[in-house]
């Protein structure tokens, strides 16, 4: 069995020469220059050594290098924050049901109807109402009435149906219809979806007030004192 026997030669690079070395240090030049420089109060103490006079080095103030030291303080009196202007200024909850298969013209008969009227109102006429889509409608306003009253903190008693529209959705029903002699066709059934808005407005008892105060300001008389009750049996001509 042949081996071969690696053995350290003679190396080929010449060494350097340390003939002319210098004395010049890379970091004894760094430390030099970059070490910090004595303080003030320690080259007065080392004249002062010298000279072999004892004198009080006058300590002066440090600068400091902050940007924050070098502003000037205002002297005006500090102004309360201007509140944020938003368009959402009047707080409301609205809420949206799901698209369900109805005609958006018969749901929208539903809606005029509690347009404009309190919420305990608008939920006593669908819970009494015909209409099929009108259990749907009840449970929209009694989950946006819990919102408005947990979430938004608004008052229970003023709350109104400020808004209500309808919406057409592009969910529809489809359904294969037989026709006679061999014919078909497809009945389509259109879906729809209601959004209420709840605001905070007047109660009944309030608007009840307005209309009775609108009413009398509409009664002109010469007389000191008039009575604020309707007519009655009133003839359809003049009495003389």
């Amino acid at each position: 069995m042949l081996t071969r026997w690696i053995q350290a030669g003679p190396s080929r690079l010449t060494p350097a020469s340390r003939r002319y070395e210098s004395s010049f240090s890379p970091i004894s030049w760094l430390s030099k220059t970059f070490s910090p420089a004595p303080a003030e109060q320690e080259v007065a103490r080392a004249k002062t050594t010298q000279e072999g006079k004892p004198q009080t080095p006058t300590a002066k103030p440090a600068k400091s290098t902050s940007i924050f030291a070098q502003v000037v303080p205002s002297q005006a009196t500090p102004q309360p924050a201007k509140p944020l202007s938003s368009k959402y200024e009047v707080a409301f909850q609205k809420s949206t049901t799901a698209p369900f298969i109805i005609s958006h013209r018969k749901l929208n008969k539903l809606g005029r109807q509690i347009a404009g009227k309190p919420i305990d109102y608008a939920i006593l006429q669908m819970q009494f109402s015909n209409k099929r889509a009108s259990s749907k409608i009840k449970d929209l306003l009694l989950e946006a009435k819990q919102r408005a009253v947990r979430l938004r903190k608004m008052d229970e008693p003023t709350l109104v149906v400020a808004e209500a529209w309808v919406s057409k959705r592009a969910k529809r029903s489809r359904k294969m219809v037989a026709q006679g002699r061999g014919h078909r066709g497809v009945r389509t059934k259109p879906s729809s979806s209601i959004t209420v808005v709840l605001k905070e407005g007047k109660t009944v008892e309030q608007l009840k007030a307005e209309a009775r105060k609108r009413k009398l300001s509409r009664i002109v008389s010469s007389a000191v004192t008039r009575e604020d009750v309707p007519l009655r049996n009133v003839g359809s001509a003049w009495a003389w």
